[in-house]
């Protein structure tokens, strides 16, 4: 089973460190900052979390509030 993953292996690492990076940034930012233009702090968190690659570019993009 993985040497069918390893030609593979290339593409997936950089975008798990991607993902992962997007994630820690957007829920750092999350926990700090207090104004939304959409939603409430719950909400971000869950959508950065659990959306994968979409949810913190969801949160950056019409979720974030003016500082």
């Amino acid at each position: 089973m993985f040497e069918e993953i390893m030609p593979f292996l290339p593409f997936i690492i950089p975008l798990v460190i991607i993902q992962l990076g997007l994630m820690l940034v957007s829920v750092v930012h999350v926990i700090r900052h207090d104004t939304f233009r959409v939603g409430n702090k719950v909400i971000w968190l869950l959508v950065c979390i659990l959306g994968q690659m979409i949810g913190p570019i969801l949160y950056f993009t019409i979720g974030k509030g003016d500082e």
